[in-house]
């Protein structure tokens, strides 16, 4: 859970005890050559490490940033106190400026544990953010011991027959290294953006972040690029972490050409065997839309997603701590307007499938 307060931490505490990529030092790290300010703290009660950034914002303020960090845990109304307690012990280390506070927290259920249908949020003084940073809902497949036989059986029937069918076509994956894997990756994902209307970072953020797995030493999760090709030319590209008991698909591409051999199918079982192998207990699909409902823009995503036959987990999303009303308030009115035209609007006039 999380105890009264925090003290100081270190990168190497992250990187020892992060449950997640996503609370690593080597994630801060990351976020560091990008204009983030990494801070590492350990909680003063279960000595679990926290990992808390940092970003200026305009007008000479700046806002503080937990991805799924403190936790896990089910908060009851009690807790949300306890819980702005322990992150406002952290406040000294943070700017002047700083307006406020956005939490992920890492509490989820999962559908058909016969659990509440929603997870757990914190309830005065956090309030939901306008947009949620990290995706709230998402499948996660159980690999542990898993045989390629009992992943391939737990697919809906068609996701089955595109991963044979793929194969029987000649649709060949391989895990690439390099920036040339990063290059074919990015000119793909372009494609992907313009064709879905999606937002994407430059391409030297993919780049540094596979380079930067590599250079980091003990700690880093293991970035892999993996790109799929019929006779030589590259379909389709995603990029996946596995991290100790965790493996996450963080980014897919695909081009324009030869989609009908269902390369995108054959990238996530090459993906989902090689987290098995590499002794990651489950793989995370990492972000669908909350139900399936055909008139979302992320409709195809949905599908595509948990056709692979995981459970969906749903999560609280993004919540906040104001620590200074007037600009928080500003912010919050900005990012509101800009969230519905990002994520609803071109999301809508670009269709949403991968």
């Amino acid at each position: 859970m999380f105890g009264a307060g925090l003290r100081d931490g270190t990168r190497e505490d992250c990187d020892s005890g992060a449950e997640t990529f996503l609370q690593t030092g080597f994630w801060g790290a990351f976020k560091a050559e990008f204009g983030w300010r990494p801070l590492h703290f350990l909680d003063e009660e279960t000595g679990r490490p926290l990992l808390v950034l940092e970003r200026a914002l305009a007008r000479g303020f700046s806002f503080a940033y937990v991805p799924r960090g403190l936790g896990p845990g089910l908060p009851g109304p009690g807790d949300s106190g306890r819980l702005a307690a322990a992150i406002r012990s952290l406040r000294p280390r943070l700017s002047n400026s700083c307006a406020f506070l956005r939490l992920d927290p890492p509490w989820y259920v999962e559908e058909g544990d016969g659990g509440p249908e929603a997870a757990p949020v914190p309830s005065s003084p956090f309030r939901k953010a306008p947009v949620d940073v990290q995706p709230p809902d998402t499948t996660v497949l159980d690999l542990a011991g898993a045989s390629d036989e009992d992943l391939l059986s737990r697919m809906k029937p068609k996701w089955r027959y595109n991963v044979k069918y793929a194969e029987k076509k000649g649709v060949v994956v391989t895990r690439e290294p390099g920036p040339e894997a990063v290059r074919t990756f990015y000119s793909l994902y372009r494609a992907t953006a313009l064709r879905d209307r999606i937002a994407l970072h430059p391409e030297k953020y993919y780049a540094r972040l596979v380079a930067l797995a590599q250079e980091y030493g003990p700690g880093a999760p293991d970035i892999r690029v993996w790109i799929a090709r019929y006779r030589g030319e590259p379909l389709a590209a995603i990029i996946t972490s596995f991290l100790r008991g965790e493996a996450v698909y963080l980014y897919g591409a695909s081009g324009d050409g030869h989609r009908n051999l269902m390369p995108a199918y054959a990238l996530q079982w090459a993906a989902i065997r090689a987290a098995r192998d590499a002794g990651c207990g489950w793989y995370d699909l990492f972000g669908i839309p909350p139900s399936d409902d055909p008139g979302h823009p992320m409709a195809g995503l949905y599908r595509f997603k948990t056709g692979f036959g995981g459970r969906i987990r749903r999560y609280a999303g993004s919540w906040d701590l104001p620590l200074r009303p007037i600009p928080y308030e500003a912010y919050r009115s900005a990012e509101r307007l800009r969230g519905f035209w990002f994520k609803t609007v071109r999301k809508r006039l670009g269709g949403g499938n991968r």
